[in-house]
């Protein structure tokens, strides 16, 4: 063992011992940092607007302090941009992370010192979790890639402004600079593919140890080492034992990687946002995230099917249910208040709390009243490839509500196949049945006859990616929308699929 791997086993044994503390006291973590949050902002613009020298108890918040999205929030935002100090948090953010917007064109998310803080201790966190867990620290002597966005920033008034994965690439370790690639000026490169190519140039001979990204965009990495090389991922790279990703559910891209991959390798899961880090796989045995109680981040949850009503019941970690989907809310040392993030999470373990991301708030199929989610649409298509050939690349699930004459509407399935199944019938059966089972509303509407069961439009090779590409979204922390209650990117994808 290297001198390297075993500190790393000595610093995860301490970062251990430092989690269970809080996790031991989730209530009264969650409550020290709720007071911590108002305490230290009560002077600012937000906090005199809502009178947090007054706020004592949660109730009081939640009487002072309304859910907000980022439209709500965008005129203190532009103060923040005007120049202006104290806003939403004492002082200035050191950073914006640039995000895409819907209605309001870009969002401008800020980042502050300590949010920043516990953003790259988190992210540490997950991996000396997994030192710990498993003894293995093998993987920190080799090289390790993260498949992020260009790290170069722009400026607004002073304050520095990009990507989240482009500012997080300035905090690397010092201990892992020498493991890191791509080299930096690869990682400047601004078109996705051609990254990506030169990426392959830089790693194809090197041992890689460590590979984390977004799942679809890896999986193009993948692709175009196997191309160029001939050889299956774990073939080329023989000591790669670590895969790292976030932002979307892994399961309908587990059986392709594994192709991709010719083995089976250890991952951890990650729930970072812009907005803060939130939740990490802490073990390789169990399902789900551990949510970060005690990461400057005070956590409210309103039940995803009461969200839109007019004064939904706001709850904190101490009146939460298991297998109940909620809107997640969250007051952060960035200086968000009561920011309704947009996911819908799951709880599925309060011994510790731990999640699962069901889906988000404004992605949802209910154009008859059936409420789909998203886990429930990933689930379906997971059992379907599991008991099939079927391997799958990507999906996005719409509604068609102006079917042919004569015909009940549908929801119609855009499934780009790496493998198309052998008898698909069988393959749209299994979805189809797992839905009813999954989801009353949608099984009240089939044995209704108000819809018909589901329709599966078949994608060509490469053709989510080239329709992500058209919209301008390929590559870096941008993902395939997996259901939506329009047909906007189904009509964006109809260029793309197989006649």
């Amino acid at each position: 063992m290297s001198l390297k791997a075993f500190a790393a086993k000595i610093f995860a044994n301490r970062i251990a011992k430092k989690t269970n503390k809080w996790v031991n006291e989730p209530v009264h973590t969650q409550q020290r940092v709720f007071n911590q949050l108002v305490a230290q902002a009560k002077d600012t613009v937000f906090g005199k607007d809502h009178q947090f020298n007054l706020i004592r108890s949660h109730q009081d918040f939640v009487e002072r302090v309304p859910i907000r999205d980022y439209e709500d929030l965008k005129g203190y935002v532009q103060q923040i941009i005007e120049g202006k100090n104290d806003v939403l948090w004492p002082g200035k953010p050191i950073y914006f992370a640039k995000t895409s917007g819907t209605t309001s064109g870009a969002k401008y998310i800020p980042i502050t010192k300590p949010s920043l803080k516990n953003q790259v201790e988190a992210s540490r966190n997950a991996i000396l979790n997994y030192i710990h867990e498993t003894g293995n620290a093998d993987f920190v002597d080799g090289k390790m890639i993260f498949l992020q966005g260009s790290p170069i920033l722009e400026e607004k008034n002073g304050i520095k402004l990009g990507r989240l994965s482009g500012i997080s690439a300035h905090y690397v370790p010092n201990y892992l600079q020498k493991n890191r690639l791509p080299s930096w000026e690869t990682n400047c490169i601004e078109d996705w593919e051609t990254k990506v190519d030169k990426i392959v140039e830089e790693t194809e001979k090197e041992n890689m140890t460590v590979i984390a990204g977004i799942p679809s965009w890896v999986q193009m990495y993948f692709e175009k080492l196997n191309a160029k090389t001939g050889k299956k991922v774990g073939d080329l790279f023989k000591e790669f034992q670590l895969f790292i990703y976030g932002g979307v559910n892994y399961e309908p891209y587990r059986a392709k990687f594994e192709n991709l991959i010719g083995r089976k390798v250890d991952s951890i899961e990650l729930f970072p946002a812009s907005e803060g880090f939130f939740a990490y796989q802490n073990s390789q045995k169990e399902k789900g995230m551990l949510l970060l109680l005690d990461a400057g981040i005070f956590y409210e949850f309103v039940k995803a099917d009461e969200f839109f009503d007019e004064s939904p019941k706001r709850l904190t970690i101490a009146d939460v249910e298991l297998d109940v989907d909620y809107a997640m809310v969250i007051s952060t040392n960035a200086g968000l208040w009561g920011y309704n993030l947009g996911d819908t999470i799951r709880f599925i373990s309060k011994d510790p709390f731990k999640i699962i991301v069901s889906g988000r708030i404004k992605h949802f199929i209910s154009a008859f009243g059936e409420h789909v989610i998203a886990k429930e649409v990933e689930e379906a298509l997971r059992l379907a490839v599991e008991r099939t050939d079927a391997v799958v690349n990507e999906f996005t699930v719409a509604p068609q509500t102006n079917p042919g004459e004569g015909e009940l509407p549908f929801h119609e399935w855009f499934i780009e196949f790496e493998n198309e199944p052998l008898d698909p019938t069988k393959f749209s059966n299994i979805i189809e049945e797992s839905m009813k089972k999954q989801n009353s509303y949608y099984f009240d509407l089939i044995d209704g006859s108000i819809l018909q069961p589901l329709k599966i439009t078949r994608i060509k090779s490469n053709g989510f990616q080239d329709y992500m590409k058209s919209i301008g979204k390929l590559g870096g922390q941008n993902k395939v929308q997996r259901l939506a209650n329009d047909r906007k990117v189904a009509d964006g994808l109809l260029p793309f699929k197989i006649s």
